[in-house]
């Protein structure tokens, strides 16, 4: 597996090919349906984000409590489809991926081919195997949203496939495994 740092530039996005399986470090950011409509609301008011969209990551994750001596209870990823209707907009403001699991609609595969972005997969059922992997947690924004809030994490070689790449390939797209006669 390549070793990827974030945040993610045009550079790191061009080599990427649906299949691909990466390892991330860095920095990504989680969010879900909630934290991702105020994001949204603030793009349209022109408001301040509580982070800069540019080249980073949203993880769809809402972790669940922080054991004793962790740093991140079980954070597994939730289902892509639920943020689609905003992901477009994250995009257009610079968002460069996002990490969760399940496919993506057709309008989310266009907005990630017309922004040169990437949508990853990560493993659904492993969420205390990936908490392994979050070496430190700083809430961010709208921690009134519990577990849905967005956190900062520090993650190290964090496993993702490329689900989406900046092209539109598609690994859920079964007509490219088509053998036509």
């Amino acid at each position: 597996m390549e070793k990827i740092d974030t945040p993610l530039t045009k550079d790191k996005v061009r080599t990427f090919k649906a299949g691909d399986e990466l390892l991330l470090s860095g920095t990504i950011y989680t969010a879900r349906d909630q934290a991702h409509k105020r994001l949204v609301d603030a793009i349209i008011k022109k408001n301040k984000l509580p982070f800069d969209l540019r080249g980073q990551i949203i993880y769809y994750c809402g972790p669940t409590k922080t054991p004793k001596g962790k740093s991140i209870g079980s954070c597994g990823p939730t289902t892509s489809s639920r943020m689609d209707s905003f992901t477009p907009t994250l995009l257009k403001a610079g968002l460069k991926g996002m990490i969760g699991k399940g496919r993506r609609s057709k309008e989310v595969v266009s907005a990630i081919k017309k922004y040169k972005a990437v949508d990853f997969l990560t493993y659904a059922g492993c969420g205390a195997l990936l908490s392994q992997k979050v070496k430190k947690v700083t809430p961010i924004a709208f921690k009134d949203l519990g577990p849905e809030a967005i956190y900062k994490l520090e993650v190290k070689d964090f496993p993702v496939i490329v689900a989406v790449d900046k092209n539109g390939r598609d690994i859920y797209d079964k007509t490219r495994w088509q053998v036509s006669g």
